[in-house]
């Protein structure tokens, strides 16, 4: 055997050099947590945005990524869309009539004037928050762009669950829902532990 290549060979400070660089390594491994969410009064709560922020990693979103929020049968589609900052969002209209699509929010003011088909150029939502949605000719269509910064984000079910893959650690938490009222994203602090369930996330709706 190659005394060279002998653990006994090598110096001490090397192996626990190697030895925390892994242990490090394992506890930023993501994983994936089941999240649930609820009202105050401990039930379950379906279409919650959750977003989570890990420190260091970016919120940007990758150039060029695109979304879409349809309009059909005079609805929007989805009623919530989630996007990460520096998405440019489509607007097809798929409707046999024009609609006239607009948000005055101050996440992302625009205006998309009476239309058919898809517009030319997609709008950039290049700041975190919620930009509320209408049309200028039905006022019964209305739908929400949430915009986060962060890669993490998925919006929770009827059964008030969602899954995301984070490493262990303590993280910010950003969550919305139609019902909170606010145009703006509630922070809470996420710790999560490997072998414990994470705390059920409580919103206090209106």
């Amino acid at each position: 055997m190659n005394p060279c290549f002998s653990p006994a060979a090598r110096p001490l400070s090397l192996i626990l050099s190697a030895l925390s660089a892994l242990l490090c390594a394992t506890a930023a491994q993501a994983a994936s947590w089941t999240l649930r969410v609820q009202n105050a009064a401990g039930q379950p709560l379906a279409d919650a945005v959750i977003a989570v922020e890990v420190k260091g990693q970016t919120g940007q979103a990758p150039a060029g990524t695109l979304a879409q929020m349809e309009q059909r049968s005079r609805q929007f589609s989805p009623p919530i869309l989630i996007v990460q900052t520096g998405t440019a969002v489509n607007f097809p209209n798929f409707d046999t009539v024009r609609h006239h699509v607009y948000s005055f929010s101050a996440t992302k003011k625009f205006d998309l004037k009476l239309y058919t088909g898809t517009p030319t150029a997609p709008v950039l939502f290049d700041k975190a928050g919620v930009a509320a949605l209408g049309c200028n000719i039905h006022d019964d269509m209305s739908a929400h762009i949430i915009v986060v910064d962060t890669p993490h984000f998925a919006k929770s079910d009827a059964q008030g669950l969602l899954r995301l893959e984070l490493p262990a650690g303590e993280h910010v938490l950003k969550a919305w829902h139609p019902k909170l009222g606010s145009p703006l994203l509630s922070s809470f602090t996420l710790r999560l532990v490997v072998g414990n369930e994470p705390a059920p996330v409580q919103l206090p709706l209106r």
